[in-house]
């Protein structure tokens, strides 16, 4: 099986290897996944990030969050790791997500 490449946008790597042991491990677990074209286990589609962002869900030892999106053929972009701690994803998170998104469309439409 061929896995899709992951392209990690702005500091969403480090962040995601930030993450404690267990979620690190269920979070590059997730994203296989997503690389061999299943769905991670726990999802959501984020619109209001951009068309085609999805977020998925790691438990353990607190919540945490990788937005990414899997809709090019070329590579999963991760656009951003974090902990969640209040039950709304907090309004930086989101517009970091947007703004990574917003660049990566805008350098795909000049390529």
């Amino acid at each position: 099986m061929i896995l899709k490449q992951v392209k990690w946008l702005g500091d969403s790597r480090e962040r995601l290897r930030d993450f404690p042991d267990d979620p690190r491990r269920e979070a590059g677990y997730q994203l296989e996944r997503v690389q061999a074209g299943k769905d991670p286990a726990d999802w959501k589609s984020m619109p209001s990030v951009g068309l085609g962002a999805k977020e998925f869900r790691v438990r353990g030892g607190g919540a945490f969050r990788v937005i990414y999106i899997a809709r090019f053929a070329e590579a999963i972009y991760v656009l951003h790791a974090f902990q969640k701690k209040a039950s709304k994803t907090p309004k930086p998170d989101m517009e970091l997500a947007r703004r990574r998104f917003r660049a990566l469309i805008r350098e795909r439409r000049q390529s």
